[in-house]
């Protein structure tokens, strides 16, 4: 998978497949609309993950995140359903990181469902760690939201990360 994935910055192209995947990943999914302003706010960074090769090929996975001051806020993570568990989402966090890095900036933060057993598991491995509970955070379901966030300083001291453990 390592060859036939690219992690690219997004553009207006790449819309159509992102909002297949976010259809297929989300009960609430955002629409056409939050996607192209998140693509011309300043704070906002989009990135995807691209395939070639036996997997198929165009967008596999995306990543939006917000950079502002010494933090990174990820707001929106998902892969396409036929590709979960192949390191996407992995790949797609570690560039976060590594931008992070060239940033100069120390902390991530995110909310994940807490029900998501699969990505909380996804950002221990990062580094995150649990901060706090947002209750009924999302409206279709009522469910709480777990604020996770990393420090990414502390995380790269301890080799935290898989990208920098080589996992």
């Amino acid at each position: 998978m390592d060859d036939d994935l690219m992690i690219v910055e997004c553009e207006e192209g790449d819309l159509a497949e992102i909002l297949d995947i976010e259809t297929d990943s989300y009960p609430t999914p955002w629409s056409p609309n939050i996607f192209r302003s998140e693509m011309i706010n300043p704070l906002s960074r989009m990135l995807v993950g691209k395939v070639a090769g036996d997997l198929g090929r165009g967008v596999a996975g995306y990543i939006v995140f917000w950079q502002v001051s010494d933090e990174i806020h990820v707001h929106n993570i998902a892969v396409q359903k036929n590709l979960r568990r192949k390191g996407i989402a992995s790949r797609l966090l570690s560039r976060t990181i590594q931008i992070a890095h060239s940033e100069e900036i120390r902390w991530m933060h995110l909310e994940v469902r807490s029900s998501n057993h699969a990505a909380r598991k996804l950002y221990e491995n990062f580094g995150f760690a649990v901060q706090g509970v947002r209750r009924n955070y999302y409206t279709e379901t009522g469910e709480d939201a777990v604020i996770m966030s990393a420090d990414l300083k502390r995380a790269v001291a301890q080799e935290r990360t898989p990208m920098q453990s080589g996992k």
